[in-house]
């Protein structure tokens, strides 16, 4: 192909914006819409429905640590839109299962197709585009992610009840499909290559892109203390928060009704959605990405703390869920960006899959586990301290494990660094 004058990057980050609304919405904020409405039509136990949840979560790890190796194989074209099949083949699956074998079957189907379209998916399409500029392309494609949830989540409740869950997921099956595989034949499978443009749209602007030198290769992750931290400070975080919004609208709702309570969790999709983009925008290139990820835990331990008071003083409540909700988005995609520049460009290519695998297979079993300790909790009298206490606890985890990474500079001076 000739030159293009137009930075083509661009194209793909709106693309991969889309893909995010279609993966978070169908892939991640649909289980818990499945949740109900299997249990509604079959008369299942909420156990039994909230298993095949579980499994959704975790049989995704497996693809998702392997996605790099799949991309060389098979390409991205290929596994972005085989990943969307498997995906609306799932949901169908939910919404038509006789029996719980059908059902685990669709979320084996569900779980495998909707990581080609989340988290390490958004970073593979972006990182070839974007270099100087990543923090704010990753930040604003990630934000598809929320807004999958502000659109999907009302949407698929509606489409339920108004046409019945095998129609709605027939027709947004048929929907994501359709553009998915529009985006992937037009838009991802075009490289920078092709078009002769360089990251950032460099080569279009008569530019030469920044030189960075390259940190050394790691020869073994799992000895490797920036990997292992990173992997810890993701999946604790990931953990806490996955806990707390499964639980968060009906902790509210006795206290705010459930439409107020409605509102309050939109608030925090909305406060995810500034966190990420502010951070994106203003954190500068050279900036110490795991202190900017310590300082937005730091805010979300804040939120917990203060919605601790949200028995006794309504205000609590908003600053509170602003707070907790501020760090959302970041913590997804500021894991990608401390790998991109701790690791050498062949590791992050295993490093983001495998913190995203591992992360995913940890907050698979928030809900159930945060479902426990809520009990604990409200037959103790204290419904929401201690539930929040744990969830502030565990981020401070993720805190010390990222902290506990900064104590490895010599990868940073462009040293070997040491187990």
């Amino acid at each position: 192909m000739r030159a293009s004058k137009a930075f083509f990057g661009w194209t793909v980050l709106y693309a991969t914006f889309v893909l995010a609304v279609f993966g978070w919405g169908v892939g991640f904020y649909g289980p818990p819409v499945f949740l109900h409405a299997v249990a509604q039509r079959t008369g299942w136990s909420i156990a039994l429905v909230s298993g095949a949840v579980t499994l959704h979560f975790l049989c995704g790890t497996l693809v998702v640590a392997n996605l790099p190796r799949l991309y060389r194989r098979v390409g991205v074209p290929a596994v972005t839109l085989g990943g969307a099949v498997l995906l609306a083949l799932g949901a169908s699956g939910w919404a038509r299962a006789a029996e719980p074998w059908q059902l685990y079957a669709s979320a084996l189907f569900t779980g495998m197709g909707w990581v080609t379209l989340g988290a390490a998916a958004v970073n593979a399409l972006i990182s070839p585009w974007f270099v100087r500029r990543r923090p704010a392309a990753l930040g604003m494609a990630y934000n598809g992610a929320s807004v999958g949830g502000i659109v999907f989540s009302p949407l698929w409740v509606y489409l339920i009840g108004s046409a019945g869950f095998a129609q709605a997921a027939l027709w947004v099956g048929m929907t994501m499909v359709a553009v998915i595989a529009a985006l992937s034949l037009k838009v991802f499978a075009v490289t920078p290559q092709q078009l002769g443009q360089e990251p950032d749209g460099a080569a279009s602007q008569g530019q030469a892109p920044a030189a960075a030198p390259s940190p050394p290769r790691v020869h073994d992750l799992w000895r490797d203390r920036a990997f292992l931290s990173l992997a810890a400070g993701m999946a604790l975080g990931l953990f806490a928060q996955i806990g707390l919004i499964a639980h968060l609208l009906s902790l509210l709702a006795p206290l705010l009704g459930a439409q107020t309570a409605g509102l309050a969790m939109g608030l925090a999709t909305a406060s995810a959605i500034a966190g990420r983009s502010l951070v994106g925008w203003l954190m500068p290139p050279g900036a110490d990405r795991r202190a900017v990820a310590c300082l937005a835990y730091a805010v979300q331990i804040c939120g917990s703390l203060v919605l601790m008071l949200a028995a006794e003083h309504a205000w609590a409540v908003w600053l509170g869920v602003l707070l907790f909700g501020s760090g959302i988005g970041n913590a997804t995609s500021l894991p990608p960006l401390i790998a991109q520049t701790e690791f050498a460009r062949e590791d992050a290519q295993r490093v983001v899959p495998l913190i995203v695998a591992m992360s995913q297979g940890a907050y698979a079993f928030a809900p159930a586990l945060f479902g426990v300790l809520r009990v604990v909790s409200e037959q103790a009298g204290h419904p929401l301290f201690w539930f929040l206490a744990a969830a502030a606890g565990l981020q401070a985890g993720a805190i010390a494990s990222f902290a506990l990474g900064r104590l490895t500079p010599a990868r940073r001076a462009g040293r070997p660094a040491r187990p």
